[in-house]
């Protein structure tokens, strides 16, 4: 009997000590971290999802012109590796909380340096750094989760979206990487490895001087002459310039060498560019 006491003392003690621990439950609003490439560096949110479930959510769970973490639990942290602006407002690289202000005609975006406030717990004004109106629009359907996401990714600006509900936020990002580019490039070009190829892209994309890429491409070719994607990108510089003969030699090249590399990709966009010649 004292050893069958004894076995039920231990279960006893042993289901306590459990129910003390707890139990792992899915989260009701879960975080998730997206991370964008941009510019130079990268764009990072870390936030919480709550879900609709049915409830009225603008104007309702989310009170109209008061603020808003923008999500749940934390306030949403949004973390910039470069300098950037906001809607034309200039933010340092660094980590930030995200606030904003709902209305029924727009919202007001505040990046706050609130990291460690829970919720709106915490918020100073005078931690804001900047402060803008941005409009809002309605959506044809539903978002249940509360969603943050980066669309229309540029090399130097991209959408950064806010969708809950039958509500979508647009937050324009820039940047402005021309002059370190440059200053890369022209660094580059005074070592032994010149960076022809990439160089010549980034005139080709940016628009500048065109014969001086044209150069860059050709010396490119010479450095390796089965590259297809090189030979494309001559032909398009040869294109813009106005060289039509040349542009479609130089296409004609790129497809014999990208048929050669089974590279069916660039043959369709050689066939492309002179199709359009």
């Amino acid at each position: 009997m004292k050893q069958f006491l004894s076995a039920v003392a231990v279960c006893l003690l042993t289901a306590s000590a459990s129910m003390g621990q707890g139990i792992k439950t899915p989260a009701a609003s879960p975080t998730q971290t997206i991370k964008q490439q941009f510019a130079l560096s990268a764009v990072e949110v870390t936030y919480s999802r709550p879900l609709a479930k049915g409830r009225t959510i603008m104007g309702d769970l989310v009170p109209y012109d008061k603020l808003w973490r923008t999500g749940a639990n934390n306030p949403t942290k949004i973390t910039f590796g470069e300098d950037v602006k906001l809607n034309g407002q200039a933010v340092p690289a660094g980590s930030y909380a995200l606030y904003t202000v709902p209305s029924k005609t727009g919202w007001e975006i505040i990046i706050n340096d609130g990291l460690k406030n829970w919720g709106v717990d915490g918020y100073k004004k005078e931690n804001d750094l900047v402060r803008f109106q941005t409009e809002s629009q309605k959506l044809p359907f539903a978002v249940e989760s509360f969603m943050i996401m980066f669309e229309n990714v540029r090399p130097t600006a991209m959408t950064m979206m806010l969708a809950w509900e039958k509500t979508l936020v647009p937050i324009e990002i820039t940047a402005d990487i021309d002059g370190k580019v440059m200053a890369q490039i022209d660094s580059a070009m005074a070592t032994e490895k010149k960076p022809y190829f990439s160089a010549a892209s980034y005139y080709y994309d940016s628009g500048k001087d065109l014969k001086k890429a044209l150069s860059w491409a050709d010396a490119a070719t010479k450095e390796a002459p089965k590259a297809f994607y090189i030979f494309h990108l001559k032909a398009k510089i040869q294109a813009r310039l106005g060289d039509k003969a040349g542009a479609k030699a130089t296409a004609l090249q790129s497809i014999a060498l990208a048929k050669e590399a089974k590279n069916d990709d660039y043959v369709a966009l050689n066939e492309k560019l002179m199709a359009n010649l």
